[in-house]
């Protein structure tokens, strides 16, 4: 069963990094689902141009304003920009869900696993932002390929947070995009998550593939 899914409910998500590759991918599926998209870039007019493209409801706007629009803020930057991007939009999203989707790779060796001291990039989040936020990290082993081309990605989408209803919430929006989203507990586990995806980087050069995922066994299917 796909955990915290509420049929009806549409968000407003600012997707901040909206231009990028997963970001782009996630901006088409959402939008595809009824919800409003905010793209997000540290260019106005380069969010604003994008948001064209998608058409629908779709709105762009430097990530400050971005942020501000809308009630969800998904990080989808860079590890290097993280914390800038982070110290950025922090007086705009107190009170709101922060996605983070970051992943702490660092190059040139991408498939190697290199977390920072801090223990994830979630975890950074969550100190920057402080309480006033929850922060909830997802998406970080999803392949953009398919989600570029508006289809959705066939694994599975792990989700970490603090606050139960948050994750819930996370959960629902990873069931728009990809198989389903799992609850994988609490934030200082987005750890295994942000590793993995060093480890799907390597499996794909490796056998050549463009988006090696993750399956959870076990699970009742979705009903």
């Amino acid at each position: 069963m796909r955990r915290g899914v509420t049929p009806g409910i549409k968000r407003t998500i600012a997707i901040l990094g909206g231009t990028g590759d997963l970001g782009s991918g996630l901006a088409k599926l959402w939008l595809a689902a009824g919800h409003t998209v905010v793209v997000g870039s540290r260019s106005a007019t380069k969010a604003q141009d994008f948001a064209k493209e998608l058409g629908g409801n779709a709105q762009g706007y430097d990530n400050f304003n971005a942020a501000k629009a809308a009630d969800i803020v998904v990080l989808s930057v860079p590890f290097s920009s993280h914390g800038t991007t982070i110290t950025e939009i922090k007086a705009a999203v107190q009170g709101k869900i922060v996605v983070d989707a970051a992943v702490p790779l660092v190059p040139p060796k991408v498939s190697t696993v290199q977390l920072p001291t801090e223990g994830s990039a979630a975890q950074i989040a969550q100190r920057l932002l402080g309480d006033g936020v929850k922060v909830v990290s997802a998406f970080h082993n999803i392949g953009a390929t398919k989600l570029r081309m508006g289809e959705r990605a066939d694994c599975d989408v792990l989700v970490f947070g603090n606050d139960k209803e948050s994750r819930e919430v996370v959960i629902a929006l990873a069931g728009d995009v990809a198989t389903r989203g799992v609850d994988g507990g609490v934030l200082a586990n987005s750890a295994a998550a942000e590793a993995l995806t060093s480890v799907l980087i390597g499996i794909n050069r490796r056998y050549k593939v463009p988006g090696a995922g993750i399956r959870i066994t076990g699970l009742p299917s979705d009903g």
